[in-house]
């Protein structure tokens, strides 16, 4: 298979797992995580889809495969980023300077004068 190459060799999706978000409303909520195990067909996943990784989203052959994964080092990574609070959609909004709140109105006499100021110095 040829390399990706140009504008779009960043969206590679053949590795990409679930993002952080997903997975944290997969742990907080069995329902959550049923609906995705049900959108796959049991037949095409590893291990008829018995062995999962919730924490990486991630389908083993079997019991000892899912077993050496979780002593691995990148499961081990992606626990300890699920440890943090996703980010909410109003932080992000935050973040990107879409506030509604302009903070407090300052009235004309507390506003001070440029001008005044420089003279001061």
């Amino acid at each position: 298979m040829p390399a990706i190459r140009g504008p779009k060799s960043k969206s590679k999706t053949r590795r990409h797992t679930r993002d952080l978000d997903q997975v944290h409303a997969d742990v907080a909520s069995k329902e959550h995580l049923q609906k995705y195990k049900d959108l796959h067909a049991h037949e095409d996943l590893p291990g008829f889809g018995d062995f999962y990784c919730t924490e990486c989203a991630k389908w083993f052959e079997s019991q000892t495969n899912l077993d050496k994964h979780a002593k691995g080092k990148p499961h081990k990574r992606r626990v300890r980023d699920l440890k943090e609070e996703p980010y909410s959609q109003k932080e992000a909004e935050a973040a990107a300077g879409l506030t509604t709140d302009n903070g407090k109105r300052l009235n004309e006499e507390d506003m001070v004068d440029a001008s005044e100021d420089e003279d001061v110095r």
